[in-house]
């Protein structure tokens, strides 16, 4: 059987690869990912792989650079570089064998959370380890505290099961012991298995669309192509980097709480530092780390969420005129700085379960900061709060049922158009889930699932993003832990638009529906009893312009939609409509803008 320690391929590709071969095999690269991401999802039993696709896959050198990645969550891809290395740290025989598995998902030895299980394979040819196809999938519950989801725990080992390094298989032959034992540690193991396997079965066959690839053109051809391509896309991001003007762009927001010390807000500071063609992201002068898990490990996450931003900022595939591989590349001109001790940066066994909204939020104060001179390119504030939910009980088997969803937000204004209504937040591409899907296997009900109606978007010449109001009803007692964002920080309007709207959460029943709890914005374990129902309401988007110059017409057709009142459209657009005849009333808002911009 073929071993490898880790260490270099015995060939080093010099080779120039000339341009047509190089986009064939990027066309490879790119449908290789693919492929592995398509059949992650369609194997998957767990709504949340299944439906939301909350997953990652892709190709990796031996240095741990990604090759190539599918089109899901950027979170997962992104951070599978980090799992690679923290693999390496800690890999089971402290070599690679044809034929192995391994699972990873140490926070403090690279990976994104505890729950983002990643599947390794090594790729192997003649004899020599030369790559590595791998995924990542966020599973339902891997025998944390709470099921499905946690935020307030002493450490990192109330988060579940483990894994660093572990071989799954070993040599082609099953690690049964392991397997039984994490059957035997999860709520969902039916669900949690058969998942795994689906990202087994997904890694394998990458490694060998991996080896066909090279079989057909070589080794070296196709490891020159991809450093070409790499090196191509750090050149595309290094050009926009390079016309942003040097200096450092500072921003600032405040998080609610940690999920236990509700009077106690985390502030966000962000420093954007430009020199030449290279950017550096600081978070000095964030919070510490808070001593539940409201932390974000470092490599896997805090320096993913970085990259995730200047790739959405800078080469966004819509607007940009060439469309950039997706790869390492785009990462290399950018330096993350993060306090050992911070919530971007926790010193281990510090838990650090919960770390999206946080991600979300630096992101959004990216573009705060540099909003002065990307005026363009930038959006004003957004919801930037992933809702995650976990909903869970015990059947009459006396089985657990465990059910985690994704709720949507809002984008802020942008310069040519309004944001985007109930959208999936800035860092993130999931998939909602279908209300038949949730029907059919879990004992909940959706009562409510439509655009907010209860507050308006921020006002401005591009309003705001409409964010989403969902209420989750449950049919058993169980469970609900919720990790959310922004009752207390408004999105930020951008050049003289108006901030968005908080975000809330409501509890309740039924048969009591006068009888509310209003509840924090991240909560955990928290009981509920049949017809309990949960109404989340995501933050509205900032405006991106002055409200006053908004055309009449756009704002009459939101009052029509039923967006915000006619009193809003008055008191913030200056636009005095005629609710019976449903027309502007053009001499009143012309009289009424001049009173309003003197």
């Amino acid at each position: 059987m073929t071993t490898a320690t880790l260490k270099k391929s015995a060939v080093e590709p010099r080779t120039e690869v000339d341009p047509i071969t190089l986009q064939v095999i990027r066309g490879a690269f790119e449908t290789i990912a693919e492929e592995m991401g398509h059949v992650l999802y369609r194997m998957s039993f767990s709504s949340i792989i299944r439906e939301s696709q909350d997953l990652g896959a892709g190709l990796f050198d031996l240095d741990f650079n990604t090759l190539c990645e599918s089109e899901s969550t950027p979170m997962h891809i992104g951070s599978i570089p980090g799992y690679l290395r923290g693999i390496a740290e800690t890999i089971d025989d402290g070599e690679w064998y044809e034929g192995d598995v391994v699972v990873h998902n140490h926070p403090y030895h690279g990976s994104s959370h505890t729950p983002d299980l990643a599947i390794v394979v090594p790729v192997f040819f003649k004899g020599r380890l030369v790559g590595y196809a791998a995924n990542t999938a966020h599973h339902v519950d891997i025998g944390a505290a709470t099921p499905g989801l946690i935020i307030d725990v002493p450490d990192v080992f109330a988060e579940g099961m483990l894994f660093a390094g572990t071989k799954l298989y070993r040599k082609g032959e099953p690690n049964r012991a392991m397997w039984n034992f994490i059957r035997r540690n999860s709520r969902a193991a039916g669900q949690l298995v058969a998942d795994i396997e689906a990202q087994v079965a997904s890694a394998r066959l990458g490694a060998k669309r991996f080896v066909e690839l090279i079989e057909k053109y070589g080794e070296a051809t196709v490891f020159a192509a991809g450093n070409q391509l790499m090196d191509y896309s750090e050149r595309l991001m290094r050009q926009r980097i390079a016309e942003i003007p040097d200096g450092d762009y500072v921003a600032e927001g405040w998080l609610d709480d940690d999920g236990r010390n509700r009077d106690q807000r985390l502030k966000v500071k962000v420093t954007v530092k430009v020199r030449g063609d290279g950017v550096e992201v600081d978070l000095t002068g964030s919070a510490d780390q808070t001593p539940t898990a409201y932390n974000v490990p470092f490599e896997g996450s805090t320096k993913v969420a970085a990259y995730c931003a200047f790739r959405k900022l800078l080469l966004d595939a819509v607007t940009s005129d060439v469309r950039a591989p997706s790869n390492e590349g785009s990462f290399r001109p950018v330096k993350i700085t993060a306090p050992l001790g911070s919530i971007f940066n926790p010193k281990a066994p510090a838990s650090a379960e919960a770390r999206f909204t946080q991600c979300n939020r630096m992101i959004d104060l990216i573009l705060k900061a540099l909003a002065p001179v990307l005026p363009d390119r930038v959006i004003a504030g957004s919801s930037a709060s992933i809702s995650f939910a976990a909903y869970s009980g015990v059947r009459p088997s006396g089985d657990y049922w465990v059910f985690l969803e994704v709720n949507e937000g809002a984008y802020g204004g942008r310069p040519h158009s309004d944001g985007p209504d109930s959208i999936d937040n800035l860092m993130a591409n999931t998939r909602n889930n279908p209300l038949e899907d949730l029907a059919m296997h879990i004992p909940m009900i959706c009562d409510r699932y439509e655009l907010r109606d209860d507050e308006p978007p921020g006002a401005g010449e591009h309003r705001g993003g409409i964010g989403v109001v969902k209420a989750q009803r449950v049919l058993t007692p169980g469970f609900i832990t919720h990790e959310s964002e922004r009752h207390t920080d408004a999105p930020w309007g951008a050049f003289g638009g108006r901030e968005g709207t908080v975000g809330k959460c409501l509890v309740y029943n039924t048969s009591k529906p006068g009888e509310v709890k209003e509840m924090p914005s991240k909560f955990s374990g928290f009981a509920v009893e049949a017809n309990d129902v949960m109404a989340y309401y995501s933050p509205n988007g900032g405006g991106y312009g002055s409200p006053l110059r908004r055309p009449a017409r756009k704002v009459l057709e939101d009052v029509l939609d039923g967006f915000y009142s006619a009193e809003h459209a008055r008191e913030a657009y200056g636009v005095v409509v005629d609710l019976k005849a449903e027309t502007v009333d053009a001499a009143a808002t012309e009289a009424l803008r001049a009173r309003m911009r003197a």
